[in-house]
């Protein structure tokens, strides 16, 4: 892990410093009769200047956005683009295809295997494309995996509408993945049911598809005769991927791992990987600081 700073330009504020101990400040005159009556004492000596300091540095540092990263590999990884392209209509609200956990829904089992499979793709940039009725990016390709998790746990069922709209959430997907830039790019197409909805045919989205050079690989969960098997092969074939059946929750498990054995090709990273920022810290203490001498104020005037 690395320690570094988003916006270190904000760092010069603390040139400020000295003005706490040594610049003047407006005050209101008091005149005394004695010179003795009036204690002298240098700024230097007095606490609150320096707690003043220690706030302003605190709140320097928030601004400048102090974040850890792994720079592991941070210039050249290997991977591909890849889009998880994710049915969350109404039927994926069904519960028993995992015979342990049986009051599970089959879009909570994918979203648990999904997730697995996201944390072991190290070397990809992803993004995750929810489909229903309509289609929408959920996360743009990043490499930020534990911020794209987060992302797909906020989804459920029903999020996109009842229907199915595969062709849109294929164009959606490569629309995704447009903005990648890495040679090889591909899809991963999860669904339960028929396409049934959308402006765009699913035979239009796998022609651009193949066009482009993206594989579309395509997972049908539940009994064959939920949903179109037919298009499912026909869309992995054009592409140049393969399609999978899963019955149950572990044949699912097993289809995640066979896709993760995907090879990978070289591709231009960010430059900071995994990052979490460290702002809230900071300004934690100075919300402390602050409350603290709040209450030592309010004591020292009663």
């Amino acid at each position: 892990m690395h320690f570094t700073f988003g916006s270190p330009y904000f760092l010069l504020l603390l040139l400020l410093l000295p003005c706490f101990l040594w610049c003047k400040q407006y005050t209101k005159p008091f005149f005394f009769s004695r010179l003795s009556w009036v204690s002298k004492q240098s700024a230097l000596l007095s606490w609150e200047p320096w707690l003043k300091m220690l706030l302003f540095t605190l709140m320097v540092f928030a601004l400048a956005k102090p974040f850890v990263y792994d720079a592991k590999n941070n210039h050249h990884k290997k991977g591909r683009d890849l889009i998880l392209a994710l049915d969350a209509s109404g039927s994926m609200a069904q519960s028993g295809f995992d015979a342990k956990h049986r009051m599970q829904n089959k879009f909570e089992i994918n979203l648990a295997l999904a997730s697995d499979f996201i944390k072991k793709r190290h070397d990809d940039n992803m993004g995750v494309v929810i489909f229903g009725t309509f289609a929408y990016t959920a996360s743009p390709l990043t490499y930020d995996l534990s911020s794209l998790d987060t992302l797909l746990q906020m989804t459920n069922v029903g999020i996109a509408g009842e229907s199915t709209a595969i062709g849109d959430a294929l164009m959606q997907a490569l629309r995704t993945l447009s903005y990648g830039e890495a040679k090889q790019k591909a899809i991963i197409l999860l669904t339960d049911g028929y396409h049934n909805a959308g402006s765009t045919s699913p035979k239009t989205a796998t022609q651009k598809a193949k066009a482009l050079g993206v594989k579309i690989y395509t997972i049908g969960i539940g009994k064959k005769s939920d949903y179109d098997v037919a298009l499912l092969q026909t869309i992995a074939k054009e592409s140049g991927a393969k399609s999978y059946a899963a019955t149950s929750a572990e044949a699912l498990a097993d289809i995640y791992k066979e896709i993760d054995a995907l090879e990978p090709s070289s591709i231009r990273s960010e430059n900071y990987l995994n990052q979490r920022l460290l702002i809230l810290f900071p300004l934690g203490v100075v919300f402390l600081l602050l409350l603290l001498w709040a209450l030592w104020l309010r004591r020292s005037e009663q």
